[in-house]
């Protein structure tokens, strides 16, 4: 069956998310300071980006104020000269006019009628809108002049002033009413005119770009602190795991995948690093911003405040109901992509049995109809998640409108200036996007909790029991004895796989070991090698108990040539040079001569400095004999072949073989092998059977025995 899967990130989420973050943040104790640091940056940047708006409101006012008349002078002029039409100054100024022979009999006609008339009006503002048709000559001798601002404004001046707004319908504010306002008199436009307050302007402009300066700043700072406290999070994660590696027993990697070991090396711990830079500041910054935006639309103006929310509220519900409804699309798209890389990786992994047997037409069909499914959902999913974007778009866009539809309002009846209008356009982005970021950082932190969880679960695997260096066995003085007194071993306390063993080698002795598949051969050699703890009985080399030596002491005095063929990324030289790396190039060429790889090695371009990679065709026999080489080069007393001639051809075995008896001059060998005739010439041969040893002797005994290994050793030559 396919194993579902996912390539696109880590759609996991955390099963204890408090309790993970506990741990993490617990484990990023070292660099709490930057970190706080860091995160108050955030909050900093954030409240920066949150005050300039509400200053840039205040500019806009000042432009704007700046652009218009001022309204505020016209008012006091026009409060002055009507001051000049009081009931008591006209009547006292009309003998005067009336004798004053410069005015001609119509003016003084006309201004009698108008007297007259406006004698007759009640409606004393209605009467005051008859004194623009008195005639000019009259105007100038009622007026005194006045000042404004210390600026003198004749009786000349004052009566264009009444004529020409006495001309302007206030109703209708447009190019040409203002235009109107350039024709004012020069003493009056002078006190009127549009001017901006270029002082104002400067000091709150250079305090904007101080915020945004240094909101900027904070950030960068912040985006630099985060990184650099993530990356050196993830650095010591990778080291506190491979530290752990070595630590921990062959049990637990026999429990678990190596791919599934390696996924927490790599996958998991740069989730946690980029999750965590991404997602940390970016959380507490746009929860700054957002409730920073909330507070100060509120102290801005309540009225657009609501307009702005509850705008908001109607485009994200929209939202809400739609990601409800598709959220099907995505978990079936993430679960046929899994069946797809399953089938695929399945089919593929094997290519040769499929084209034997003629599948290829069942596994196109197979594939199309995956594919047509994955297809579907991928449409469907892609399309719902490609709209989110023009919803939030349109979610920003749809509380600007409300905004100015109400803000227009409100500035009509001169509860907000336009400035106020203007920040609000800016708060409502403050307000919108934070909630996308929080939704993502916090999915992000999910994904860093979940990633989180598999790496501190391997952290907090049992390891092996410490050992001190013992230093009681001397390598160059180790005679190589060994001898197993009792051994009971079993990989779980219910399930007892090595009963009873006993047995003895000798000082360079080659002591074989076979048996059927399960018989307990490698498992031996494991407890030999102290790979596993004996639950009872004693293993003793030159007279000192394993119990006593530390394991690196043991793998010290062990040569191990294993059935895998491990090579590393590196040269030739330096995979053979890995027991040694003080090796010199003559005894590299000796070992591998003495393996019969010389001849192989020198075909290679450069040699022993030949890089060996994936992409190298060597063939697994060629690479067995590396490892063969590998061993060659380490002088040490004992020599493990764990069937370290199982990849090699019939007539590289006769060469390797020979390569053996040398090898296991002077030293004591197990070997452990089911090619029986590999072991023949071995001075002592142990049958092993369900743990333990049945039978023991040399070749030529076990066969006259006609007892197992005889059964076993003819069966390899049976038709």
């Amino acid at each position: 069956m396919p194993r579902p899967g996912s390539m696109n990130g880590n759609s996991e989420k955390s099963k204890d998310f408090k309790g993970s973050m506990v741990k993490i943040f617990n484990s990023l104790n070292r660099w709490k300071y930057i970190l706080i640091i860091a995160l108050l940056l955030a909050c900093l940047s954030s409240v920066f980006s949150i005050v300039a708006p509400n200053k840039l409101s205040d500019l806009t006012d000042v432009i704007t104020k700046g652009i218009r008349p001022d309204t505020k002078k016209l008012g006091t002029i026009g409060k002055k000269i009507s001051s000049n039409f009081k009931e008591d100054k006209l009547k006292s100024k009309i003998p005067t006019i009336m004798m004053d022979k410069s005015i001609s009999y119509e003016d003084l006609n006309k201004f009698n009628e108008i007297m007259t008339k406006m004698s007759t009006i009640k409606d004393k503002k209605k009467a005051s809108k008859l004194i623009v048709d008195i005639p000019d000559s009259i105007l100038i001798k009622l007026m005194d002049d006045i000042y404004v601002d210390n600026i003198k404004i004749s009786s000349k001046d004052q009566v264009k002033f009444l004529k020409l707004m006495s001309s302007i319908d206030k109703s209708k504010v447009n190019n040409k009413t203002l235009k109107k306002f350039d024709k004012l008199p020069k003493s009056i436009y002078n006190l009127v005119k549009p001017k901006i307050d270029m002082s104002k302007v400067k000091s709150i402009s250079l305090l904007l770009a101080i915020l945004y300066i240094l909101s900027s700043v904070f950030a960068y700072v912040q985006a630099y602190l985060m990184a650099t406290v993530s990356n050196n999070f993830a650095k010591r994660l990778r080291t506190d795991i491979s530290n752990k590696i070595n630590k921990l027993p062959l049990k637990y990697f026999d429990k678990h995948e190596t791919g599934d070991i390696l996924s927490r090396v790599t996958n998991d711990v740069d989730s946690i690093g980029m999750n965590m830079n991404q997602s940390l500041g970016t959380l507490i910054s746009n929860v700054t911003l957002f409730l920073g935006a909330v507070i100060m639309m509120f102290v801005t103006d309540w009225h657009l405040a609501l307009t702005a929310i509850l705008s908001s509220i109607i485009g994200f519900m929209f939202m809400g109901l739609l990601l409800s409804k598709s959220q099907k699309y995505f978990n079936r798209r993430q679960k046929e992509l899994g069946d797809l890389n399953g089938y695929i990786e399945e089919v593929y992994s094997g290519h040769n049995v499929v084209k034997a047997y003629n599948g290829d037409k069942l596994a196109k069909e197979e594939f199309r109809k995956i594919n047509n499914e994955l297809y579907r959902s991928s449409k469907t999913s892609q399309f719902l998640s490609g709209i989110m974007q023009p919803i939030m778009m349109f979610v920003g866009n749809f509380g600007y409108v409300a905004v100015c539809v109400v803000g227009a309002l409100l500035t009509m009846n001169n509860i907000i200036t336009f400035g106020v209008i203007v920040a609000f356009m800016i708060y409502i982005r403050l307000f919108t996007n934070p909630l996308s970021q929080i939704a993502q950082a916090m999915t992000g932190l999910q994904s860093t909790a979940a990633a989180a969880e598999r790496v501190f679960e391997f952290l907090d695997e049992e390891e092996m029991t410490r050992e001190k260096k013992s230093k009681l066995l001397d390598k160059s003085k180790v005679k190589g004895s060994i001898e197993f007194k009792n051994v009971k071993f079993g990989y779980n306390p219910d399930r007892v796989i090595i009963k009873d063993f006993n047995a003895k080698a000798k000082p360079g002795q080659k002591v074989a070991i076979v048996g059927p598949t399960g018989a307990g051969k490698t498992t031996m050699v494991n407890l030999l090698m102290k790979f596993y703890e004996i639950n009872s009985g004693d293993i003793i080399i030159d007279g000192v108990n394993t119990k006593d030596l530390s394991r690196e002491e043991i793998h010290d005095l062990f040569i191990m040539v294993l059935q895998d063929t491990w090579l590393f990324d590196g040269t030739v030289g330096e995979n053979i040079r890995y027991n040694k790396k003080n090796a010199s190039d003559e005894e590299v060429w000796k070992a591998c001569k003495t393996v019969g790889i010389d001849h192989f090695i020198k075909t290679l371009p450069g040699g022993l400095n030949s890089k060996v990679t994936d992409n190298d065709t060597i063939s697994q026999g060629q690479k067995q004999l590396l490892t063969i080489a590998r061993g060659m080069i380490k002088d040490a007393p004992f020599l493990i072949l764990d069937e370290a001639t199982s990849n090699v051809d019939t007539r590289t075995e006769e060469l390797v073989q020979k390569a053996m008896d040398k090898l296991t001059e002077g030293r004591t060998s197990f070997i452990i092998a089911h090619r029986l005739s590999t072991i023949k010439n071995a001075d002592l041969i142990l049958v092993m059977n369900e743990g333990n040893i049945i039978e023991q002797g040399t070749h030529d005994e076990l066969i006259k025995q006609n007892g197992f290994y005889a059964d076993l050793y003819n069966s390899q030559f049976e038709l």
